[in-house]
């Protein structure tokens, strides 16, 4: 039985680092951290640590509902998604993340654009 990619890089531990990293760099960055502002941190990125493991083949798992109506109220555009994906690539280099799996990751990210570009008007 093949090891998930959430086994293979040191589960929740490494995942917490890497998300922790993630967030210094989205929130230094101009085009995405601002959505940042007014947000708990510590709440979002224990979900975004639940999200990346769930991601990595982890016990965490998070619907696209979820993630649609967590993101409803914000503009997120190609833009922004296409910098998150530079950033989480980044990253999960910086952590020696093989570059496969990298690819596999920051696939699903992309797998869920549409999620959160093209959404409904809630205001």
């Amino acid at each position: 039985m093949e090891r998930s990619l959430f086994d293979k890089y040191g589960g929740f531990s490494t995942i917490s680092k890497v998300v922790l990293e993630l967030y210094n760099r989205l929130l230094d960055d101009d085009d995405v951290g601002p959505f940042f502002d007014d947000v708990d941190m510590p709440r979002l990125m224990d979900h975004q640590t639940k999200f990346v493991s769930s991601l990595m083949g982890g016990p965490a798992s998070f619907t696209d509902d979820h993630i649609e109506r967590a993101h409803r109220h914000m503009d997120i555009h190609d833009l922004h998604f296409d910098r998150l994906k530079e950033i989480v690539a980044g990253v999960l280099e910086d952590f020696e993340v093989a570059p496969e799996d990298i690819e596999t990751i920051v696939g699903a990210f992309e797998a869920r654009r549409a999620i959160l570009i093209e959404k409904p008007n809630v205001n």
